[in-house]
């Protein structure tokens, strides 16, 4: 079992050499995860003991206390609502209206992604957009309040 600590700065990334690292592959839900153990993808097991309130993101190299890299983040992918529209203004308008939900939420240029819930999609529909049930991987928002640290 391998128990990581910290996860790496920016800076320390670049020096990492990411094919000799474990993969670990994990929904968003489990992203936000700072104590608890997972598998990796080739059935290692790893023990997250990481500062309480971290969120974890596609790509983050997770270390040990002495700073070794073990494992590499994956956004494993999930059930998703993908929510797309003809322009830009209804997107946006969307992404005001589910964000008043306080609901888990990815935003891009070109759509929103959140987790299937049929209230939230039958609002979208009406407004006029178009929905898409996928497995994708899911990236939501860290929040405004979210303090990205790296460790």
């Amino acid at each position: 079992m391998h128990i990581v600590t910290q996860r790496l700065s920016a800076a320390a990334k670049k020096l990492v050499d990411s094919d000799s690292l474990l993969t670990l592959a994990l929904v968003a839900e489990d992203r936000t995860r700072s104590r608890h153990r997972f598998m990796t993808t080739d059935e290692k097991e790893i023990n997250l003991q990481l500062h309480r309130g971290t969120v974890l993101r596609e790509g983050d190299i997770l270390a040990d206390d002495q700073g070794q890299a073990i494992a590499v983040v994956v956004a494993k992918p999930e059930p998703v609502v993908t929510v797309t529209a003809n322009n830009f203004l209804e997107l946006l308008r969307a992404a005001y209206h589910l964000g008043n939900r306080h609901i888990a939420l990815e935003v891009t240029e070109n759509y929103l992604r959140l987790s299937p819930d049929s209230v939230l999609e039958d609002m979208v529909i009406k407004m006029g957009l178009n929905v898409v049930h996928e497995v994708q991987p899911f990236q939501p928002e860290s929040g405004a309040y979210h303090h990205h640290h790296d460790h």
